[in-house]
């Protein structure tokens, strides 16, 4: 890494005390930029939400800074990035806006970068809340109009944005990266392991979901595929560690089903230093999910060495590369035949798991960040709806891939 340093502006607002999902990765992709030292972020976080982010940019990142003025509420924030950031961002020193979240200040004179996660606000809107459906489809069509770059987060959400809206600026596909230092096999943990565990109530064996309780987790058909398991596995339970997100009510009616619904252990939001234990402990992860643009959780098992169960044909399966046990999906009984298979451990389950360890040390925030590099440079350099060609190359080491 070497240069001028590039005078980037992140729109960090939309990230939650308690994040998750699209929070997690702003986080860790802000991470990754501070450690270069070719950018110089500058980060626009909620007024009440600067102590954390002021933490990151003191602990590296020469020059870049914290600019606390967004509003707390989603309306107000929204209504604050196309009103006041795009001024904001004509007296700011910066030379290319990022908004990670969908949306991007419209009025902004500047290029722009912005990150589509899926398109389930067009294909799926039962998925969601009405209100997000009508935002959030509205933000992605003007981003592939109007964005300079769009980063997708894998090739199937790159191929849906491009089918569905047909985008001006280049697309980029760039992976999310995992936390190899955080999310790793480490037999010499148990015991830090077994704390944790016991602080959430949680008692091996168990197998274990990670995410917000929504309609596209799929988390009821989980729920009654580990019912029909859970008679010839008596010591088994189901571990649902995540918040109650919008539809969760479905969960409750499946857990009220179920024989074994008391052996449905549901922990609430779990704090990020509690996740690995939770996975590395696990006789395996299932992630069900309809659809994802990525599934960082997914990815976070395989590199804890948790053999994962996962939906066919989605970007989970695409990431995992065979390493999964994927069931086709809304299929509940090709779910509990393959939390059978896990829960039995023989050497096709450790051979998935050997790997799942390999396809997980190629994902890292590094290479994420320099994927993210390579958009940002584009959009500095490029020219929005410009005819498909080969964009300026990364640096040495760095890669992205364009579309």
């Amino acid at each position: 890494m070497s240069g001028p340093s590039l005078r980037l502006s992140l729109d960090v607002s939309a990230v939650p005390d308690r994040p998750v999902g699209a929070g997690r990765y702003t986080i860790d992709l802000a991470t990754a930029l501070l450690a270069r030292d070719d950018v110089t972020p500058t980060l626009w976080s909620r007024r009440g939400d600067a102590a954390r982010w002021r933490a990151m940019t003191g602990a590296g990142g020469a020059g870049a800074h914290v600019e606390a003025v967004a509003p707390e509420r989603r309306p107000l924030r929204l209504a604050w990035e196309q009103a006041r950031l795009p001024g904001l961002l004509r007296r700011a020193d910066v030379a290319v806006h990022h908004g990670p979240h969908y949306t991007m200040p419209e009025r902004a004179r500047l290029p722009r970068v912005v990150t589509v996660h899926d398109l389930t606000f067009f294909e799926h809107p039962e998925w969601h809340e009405r209100s997000k459906v009508v935002v959030f489809r509205r933000a992605i069509r003007v981003a592939a109009r109007r964005a300079d770059a769009i980063v997708c987060v894998s090739a199937r959400t790159a191929e849906r944005l491009e089918a569905l809206c047909s985008p001006t600026g280049r697309v980029f596909v760039v992976p999310h990266g995992v936390d190899h230092d955080r999310f790793r096999p480490d037999p010499g943990a148990a015991d830090a392991d077994g704390r944790i565990l016991e602080g959430l109530g949680v008692h091996p064996p168990y197998v274990v979901f990670v995410g917000t309780l929504e309609p596209r987790k799929a988390v009821p058909d989980l729920v009654a595929a580990f019912d029909m398991v859970a008679g010839a596995s008596s010591e088994l339970s189901l571990v649902l560690a995540g918040q109650p997100g919008w539809g969760v009510a479905a969960v409750e009616r499946a857990v009220a089903a179920a024989r074994a619904g008391g052996r449905v252990v549901r922990t609430g939001y779990v704090p990020d230093d509690a996740v690995p234990a939770l996975l590395r402990q696990a006789v395996a992860a299932a992630y069900p999910a309809l659809e994802e643009g990525f599934g960082l959780p997914a990815l976070e098992a395989l590199a804890c060495g948790t053999p994962l169960v996962t939906t066919a044909g989605t970007t989970m399966a695409e990431l995992s590369a065979g390493a999964a046990f994927e069931v086709r999906p809304g299929s509940v009984g090709q779910l509990a035949d393959a939390l059978r298979a896990v829960a039995g451990g023989d050497d096709a389950v450790a051979e998935r798991r050997r790997l799942g360890l390999a396809v997980a040390a190629g994902h890292t925030w590094t290479a994420c960040a320099a994927g993210h590099m390579a958009a940002y440079r584009w959009a500095v350099g490029g020219h929005p709806g410009s005819p498909p060609g080969p964009p300026p190359g990364p640096p040495p080491g760095e890669s992205a891939a364009p579309r």
